[in-house]
C-alpha cells in the first residue's frame, strides 16, 4: 500500500505546501490518504502552493513585492521608520504612520526613509485626512510629493479632496504605447461601498479644473488623471483598532469586489481589520482580497514605536479585552476608537469625559466635587492647568482653535478633554511613568488572536515578534490552511492538527 492514512505523517504532507500532493485511497476502505509521489491509482493531486502566490500576483508585480502583504500606517510613527525599512528589506510594504507626527518630525522622518531606502520602490507614508484642518493636510501632500514618496496609503476619506488629486495626478505620463503611467501608487483604505466607489472612479471634473486653474496640476496632468481611478488599490478596512466601523469582512469586502468588478476592474481590493491569525487572513484571500493588511499585531512587533511596557500590556490582551472610547480628533462629533481595555482605564475615563462634555455647557459649570475628582482622577492635573497647556498648543498649531474657545465655552471644555485623549497616545508610546492607566492604545480583537495562536512559540516571546516574522508566519499559515481545507474538500480524512500550522522562524 502506498501513502500515508493517519498520524503526523499525513499532517506533515497535508502542511508541506511547497510540493503537490496526491490523494490516494486505501486499499481496505477508500479512505482517502496523501504521497509525496505521483502513484498508480492516484485519485487527485493538489499542486504546489506557496504564500508568494496568495491574492491577486498583479500585485505582487505592480509594487515590487515578493508577498502580497502590508504592515498598515499607526498613528504617532508607532509604524516608524524602522518598521517600514524591515518590511522593505524583507520585499515586502509598510505604510508610515504620519497622524500627530507634526510637519517638522514628518521632514525628519521622511528624510530618514529615502536615505536608507534608497534605490527601492516598496515602501510608503500615509496621507490621513484633516476635516477640520484642510491647509494641514495639503501641508502634508504637499511634503509627501516633494519627496517622491513611492506609495501614499489615503486614510480617513469620505470624500476626494485637493490634495488627494494632487496626489492622484502629480508625475503622469503615459509610454509609448500611451498608457498612464503613475509615478505615485494610491492606496485607497475605506470601509463603506460609496466611499470605495469615489475612489474607483475618475477624480471630479470641476476639481481637477480647478487645480488646473490654480497651477497645482499641470494640464497634461489633469487630462491623464481624469482617465484613471484616483487610486489603483482599495484597502477595505473591516473591525479594526482605532477608528472603526465595525463591520465585519466578511459582509463588506464581497460588496466592494463586487462593486469594483462592475465599476473599474483593474482595482485591486485588499482586505484589513481583525487579521490576527492564519485562519483570518486565509479566509481574506478566500474571500478575493488581493492582498491584506495588519495593524493591531504589529504594535506588538520589535520595531513598533511604542514602548515596552505598551507591548507587554498587547501581549496580555484577550479577543475580547477591547472597547469603544471617544476619538480625540472627532470628539465633539461622537467619534469613537476602539483600544485595548484591559490594564488600562482609558476608555472608561474618555467616556466619562465625553458624558460630562454632552451634560455640561462649559468648565465652569461642573460641580465642585466633579472637578476635584476629574482634576485628581483622571487629568492628574488643574484644570487650569490643562487650559493652559492647550492654549499653548493650538497657538502654535491652529490659532483658529482659540478664538471660537473664546465665545463657545463649550468648545473649550472639548479642548481640554482632547488634551487627555491626545496625550493619552504620547504617555503609551514613550511609556510615560505614572501613566499606565490612561495609556490609550488602538487594539482590535486581531491582537487577542495573534497572542492565543503564539501562546508556546517563539513569537510569543517579546524578543522574537520582528514585525517580518510575523508577517511570514502568517502568510505561511494562511497558505497552510488553504492548502488542508481544499485537501478536505476533496474527501481527505485529516487530524485536526492538520489546520494547526505554528509558528516557527522562517526565512
Amino acid at each position: 500500500m502506498t501513502g500515508v492514512f493517519d498520524g503526523a505523517g499525513l499532517v506533515a504532507l497535508a502542511q508541506r505546501v511547497t510540493k503537490p500532493a496526491h490523494l490516494v485511497a486505501h486499499e481496505r476502505d477508500g479512505a482517502l490518504g496523501l504521497s509525496e509521489r505521483p502513484v498508480p491509482g492516484a485519485v487527485g493531486t493538489v499542486p504546489a502552493l506557496y504564500p508568494e502566490w496568495l491574492g491577486d500576483q498583479s500585485f505582487t508585480e505592480a509594487h515590487d513585492v515578493r508577498f502580497p502583504y502590508i504592515a498598515g500606517e499607526m498613528a504617532h510613527g508607532i509604524a516608524g521608520v524602522d518598521l517600514v525599512e524591515a518590511m522593505a528589506r524583507a520585499e515586502m510594504l509598510a505604510f508610515l504612520g504620519t497622524a500627530g507626527l507634526g510637519l517638522e518630525r514628518l521632514d525628519r522622518e521622511l528624510e530618514r526613509l529615502r536615505t536608507r531606502l534608497a534605490g527601492r520602490r516598496n515602501w510608503g507614508v500615509n496621507l490621513i485626512h484633516h476635516p477640520d484642518d484642510a491647509a494641514m493636510e495639503d501641508a502634508v501632500a504637499t511634503r509627501l510629493l516633494r519627496a517622491e514618496v513611492p506609495k501614499i496609503s489615503l486614510s480617513a476619506f469620505l470624500d476626494i479632496t485637493p490634495a488627494v488629486v494632487r496626489c492622484a495626478a502629480s508625475g503622469l505620463r503615459t509610454d509609448a504605447t500611451g498608457r498612464i503611467i503613475r509615478r505615485t501608487a494610491l492606496f485607497a483604505k475605506v470601509s463603506r461601498p460609496e466611499t470605495a466607489e469615489l475612489f474607483m472612479s475618475p477624480p471630479p471634473a470641476g476639481l481637477v479644473r480647478r487645480l488646473v486653474d490654480s497651477g497645482e496640476i499641470t494640464e497634461e496632468e489633469g487630462r491623464l488623471v481624469s482617465r484613471i481611478p484616483v487610486a489603483d488599490d482599495i484597502t477595505v478596512e473591516a473591525d479594526s483598532g482605532g477608528h472603526t466601523d465595525g463591520r465585519p469582512l466578511v459582509s463588506i469586502l464581497p460588496a466592494v469586489l463586487s462593486l469594483a468588478r462592475r465599476k473599474s476592474p483593474g482595482v485591486r481590493v485588499g482586505a484589513a481589520g481583525g487579521l490576527g491569525d492564519p485562519a483570518a487572513v486565509s479566509a481574506a484571500f478566500s474571500l478575493g482580497a488581493a492582498y491584506v493588511l495588519t495593524g493591531s499585531v504589529n504594535q506588538m512587533s520589535l520595531e513598533a514605536a511604542v514602548s515596552d511596557e505598551a507591548k507587554a500590556m498587547l501581549a496580555q490582551a484577550g479577543v475580547a479585552d477591547v472597547a469603544m472610547a471617544p476619538a480625540a480628533d472627532m470628539f465633539e462629533l461622537g467619534a469613537k476608537v476602539q483600544v485595548l481595555r484591559r490594564g488600562t482605564m482609558f476608555a472608561g475615563r474618555a467616556a466619562r469625559l465625553h458624558q460630562l462634555y454632552l451634560e455640561h455647557p462649559s468648565l465652569e459649570s461642573l460641580p465642585a466635587a466633579t472637578r476635584d475628582s476629574l482634576e485628581r482622577e483622571v487629568l492628574g492635573a488643574g484644570l487650569d492647568e490643562v487650559w493652559q497647556r492647550t492654549e499653548q498648543y493650538w497657538a502654535q498649531r491652529r490659532p483658529s482653535e482659540l478664538t471660537r474657545a473664546r465665545t463657545d465655552p463649550r468648545h473649550k471644555m472639548a479642548l481640554v478633554f482632547r488634551w487627555y485623549l491626545g496625550n493619552s497616545v504620547t504617555w503609551a508610546v514613550d511609556g510615560t511613568p505614572g501613566r499606565r492607566n490612561d495609556y490609550q492604545l488602538w487594539c482590535g480583537p486581531a491582537a487577542g488572536a495573534f497572542n492565543t495562536w503564539t501562546a508556546g512559540s517563539f513569537l510569543a516571546e517579546p524578543g522574537g515578534r520582528a514585525v517580518t516574522q510575523i508577517a511570514r508566519n502568517l502568510l505561511q499559515g494562511a497558505a497552510v490552511l488553504t492548502r488542508v481545507h481544499q485537501l478536505r474538500a476533496l474527501g481527505a480524512r485529516l487530524p485536526s492538527d492538520a489546520f494547526d500550522f505554528r509558528p516557527r522562524p522562517l526565512v
